[in-house]
């Protein structure tokens, strides 16, 4: 499951370019919580506490107990959007949802085999991943960080549907189960010897 971690932030009033330029050269970086329950709210983050909890996320999907100094409140959120420097890759902006714990959310989490197929270790076929993520319903206490899928059954022309996926208890998929995740292709040796063989 998707771990919960204590982000320690303050609010912000300064708005505009200068105000964001003194935020960054104080060692924080501006960030924004938006929420349908609740009001939203300019904060600001430790830059080295926010790199330091993304380097060490195993997906994207992070859940953040927000800590706001000074109000002894928290708001839930997860993260929704960071932007990078595009050269430094240094932390710009992060956007926050808020969210309640009894809500039922929508994220997408990253998907990633597990074993080795029967068609790639019998037939040497290829395993080809077509989607990276998958798209799923649960509440915030169950929504998982990766979902690690079992390949070790198919065989060579055998897709494997978002449907055929057993997820962790609690979690739907949110999109079209038919949607192929992953299949083995046929052995690229097989493919060119058929197209040698057509031009005899």
């Amino acid at each position: 499951m998707s771990k919960q971690v204590k982000l320690a932030v303050q609010q912000r009033t300064e708005t505009g370019r200068n105000a964001v330029k003194k935020i960054k050269e104080a060692g924080f970086v501006p960030a924004v919580v938006y929420s349908h329950q609740e009001e939203t709210l300019n904060l600001k983050v430790n830059e080295r506490e926010i790199s330091n909890l993304l380097g060490h996320a195993a997906g994207e999907n992070i859940l953040v107990d927000l800590a706001i100094e000074g109000q002894g409140t928290s708001r839930l959120a997860l993260i929704k959007e960071v932007q990078h420097h595009p050269v430094s890759q240094r932390i710009l902006h992060v956007d926050f949802h808020g969210i309640s714990a009894n809500e039922t959310i929508e994220a997408s989490v990253p998907v990633e085999p597990v074993g080795e197929a029967v068609g790639v270790k019998t037939y040497g076929g290829l395993l080809e991943q077509l989607v990276r993520t998958i798209t799923v319903r649960t509440l915030p206490k169950d929504l998982p960080e990766i979902i690690q899928v079992d390949v070790t059954d198919l065989n060579v022309g055998q897709p494997l549907h978002i449907k055929d996926i057993k997820l962790p208890e609690g979690v739907t998929p949110a999109g079209d189960g038919d949607i192929t995740v992953f299949l083995i292709a046929e052995p690229k040796v097989s493919l060119d010897a058929q197209a040698q063989q057509s031009k005899k």
